[in-house]
């Protein structure tokens, strides 16, 4: 499968934290026959690739199969549920939003109608806690035999190519990373490396620290999707980071102070084999990093992103360009990465 066909179809799957075994299945389907792998107690899958040689350093290569979702907490007595999200979604992302079950249910996610908001609750954005799932259940006993409390419900809709050589579709972050760490695990690599597809980053970069605490790796890569607001009205270093200006490496974020040798030999690196590379200019969000860097005595961690529009709703936006200057940056770094002393 070519590795944009493999974004679209690891994208559609659905794999909440905690929920991530459609995805991890799917994954191992995928995996090249020269790979050995085990599936952790708490989900981690995490294969060993042989490269040409060993490195001097043990690199793990990171990325999270889980994406944002939503979770029921609650069937009401008018059939409707009430839930809670899974990872970080704004309420204003949310209604008026397709959703489904992995029984195959569908619902939209509904708020009180704007002509009966009071005063300044026009202007007000809803709480999530304000908001109902509706499956069209006329009361609790029908939509019990459908749903049930702990059920998680995903964001609707296909993935699809616009513009010029631009990517969308829910779950982008990071279905993406993993896209590429298999894409990787197809090359002749020239140092043995382990790759891990972590779960639970969502809700706090759980799996990371165990996987990275099994691995135990001296230097490790996370691939990631990180915030673009290179949009309408924002101007300069609010952007962060841009579509079509290549992967992104941070210095800093709220999670990670990132190594600053790796960091600096990224965009060696990068100007080195003629691919774009960007920081983010915001320090903001984080990723699985912020876990493995601070195990197993002390990882030296850098993370390599795409920038995304629009991430933990139904339609992230990638660009293939960066799609393929990222992993032509991972290869690369590698290489680099196997020779360093630890």
């Amino acid at each position: 499968m070519e590795l944009k066909e493999t974004v679209k179809y690891l994208a559609a799957l659905n794999g909440t934290s905690g929920d991530e075994t459609d995805v991890t299945e799917a994954i191992i389907k995928l995996l090249p026959e020269d790979v050995i792998y085990q599936v952790d107690p708490l989900g981690n899958l995490i294969v060993e690739k042989t490269g040409r040689e060993q490195p001097k350093s043990k690199i793990m290569i990171d990325a999270h199969t889980d994406e944002v979702g939503f979770i029921v907490t609650h069937i009401n007595g008018d059939g409707s549920l009430s839930f809670a999200p899974v990872g970080g979604i704004l309420p204003y992302v949310v209604f008026g939003r397709q959703v489904m079950f992995k029984n195959g249910v569908y619902g939209a996610i509904a708020a009180v109608p704007l002509h009966l908001l009071k005063g300044d609750e026009k202007d007000s954005q809803p709480k999530i806690s304000d908001l109902r799932i509706d499956i069209g259940a006329k009361d609790k006993e029908e939509a019990e035999k459908l749903v049930q409390p702990g059920d998680c419900a995903y964001f609707t809709g296909g993935q699809f190519d616009f513009g010029d050589g631009f990517m969308a579709g829910k779950a982008l972050d990071d279905r993406v990373g993993c896209a590429i760490m298999l894409e990787l695990m197809k090359k002749e690599l020239p140092y043995d490396c382990t790759f891990s597809f972590s779960v639970q980053e969502e809700i706090g970069t759980r799996g990371a620290s165990v996987s990275a605490f099994t691995v135990n790796p001296d230097i490790a890569i996370v691939l990631e999707t990180t915030t673009a607001c290179d949009i309408s009205g924002v101007k300069g270093e609010k952007r962060v980071c841009e579509l079509g200006k290549g992967p992104v490496v941070s210095y800093m974020d709220r999670s990670t102070i990132y190594d600053r040798e790796l960091y600096k030999l990224a965009f060696d690196t990068a100007k080195e084999i003629g691919v774009q590379c960007q920081t983010k200019t915001v320090v903001a969000g984080g990723n699985d990093s912020g876990a493995i860097h601070k195990t197993a005595g002390g990882i030296r961690t850098t993370a390599v992103s795409l920038p995304c529009r629009y991430l933990h709703s139904p339609n992230c936006v990638i660009k293939e360009s960066d799609l393929y200057e990222t992993v032509k940056l991972a290869e690369a770094l590698i290489e680099k990465l196997g020779g360093l002393e630890s």
